[in-house]
């Protein structure tokens, strides 16, 4: 299967521009690696069963946050103390929960087929920014600055500078800019609709980010810009 929310994305120009989140599209999200998480930590299997976007029925306050009777960071906050205090270590923030269940190598957890996305993107001229709400704030700068792939990109707009989140008018305008194209030669990649809706609002192109079909989304993605991604890293 390959998500694809814009129905007009057969009709518009390819996009010369790539702006991507950073959280669960560029990588690995915390829910996809449960299993990982429970060995890293000690807990027994199948302990964490929140699956949010990927169950969203298993996950009362992923429910709550797609509502808005809680943001994002809250999710995330929630989260953290949660496992925090499963732990016997009191209340985690995210970027403590991130550095424990993520171990120390900050290239592990970008998606390889991300990079080879990039890679492919850059080589045939289209510009690739990232437009994330919380992307030092939850990693921290130490840890980004080992990263390999923001060298790769154009512009970072990160709300954790900026203090406007997504899906402010005014992240999107920053990100438009940042990359020199008109709004409607990006290509946005969001894995909350709210933020796609932002988008599509701002005049970008959209590609919401199912977590529940990663290889359809990266091949939805390279289709709008019309590449060919190399099927080995």
């Amino acid at each position: 299967m390959i998500a694809d929310c814009n129905p007009q994305a057969t009709t518009v120009p390819p996009p010369k521009a790539l702006l991507l989140d950073f959280g669960s599209v560029m990588s690995v999200s915390v829910f996809e690696r449960h299993r990982d998480t429970e060995r890293i930590l000690g807990l027994p299997a199948g302990t964490l069963t929140w699956l949010g976007p990927i169950a969203p029925d298993t996950d009362p306050l992923w429910l709550a946050m797609q509502r808005d009777e809680i943001t994002e960071r809250g999710y995330w906050s929630a989260r953290a103390k949660e496992l925090g205090e499963r732990m016997g270590e009191g209340s985690w923030d995210v970027h403590t929960m991130l550095m424990r269940v993520r171990q120390t190598d900050p290239n592990s957890i970008v998606r390889p087929e991300i990079k080879r996305l990039i890679r492919a993107a850059k080589a045939d001229g289209i510009v690739v920014g990232i437009l994330s709400n919380e992307l030092e704030l939850f990693y921290g700068s130490e840890f980004l600055s080992r990263m390999d792939v923001l060298a790769d990109m154009s512009v970072i707009i990160d709300a954790t500078h900026t203090g406007i989140l997504k899906p402010d008018p005014r992240a999107y305008a920053g990100a438009v800019s940042g990359l020199g194209v008109k709004p409607g030669e990006v290509l946005f990649v969001d894995d909350q609709f709210r933020n796609i809706v932002g988008a599509d609002k701002a005049g970008l192109q959209t590609q919401f980010f199912d977590l529940r079909d990663v290889e359809g989304n990266l091949a939805a993605i390279a289709a709008r810009l019309q590449l060919t991604l190399q099927v080995t890293p």
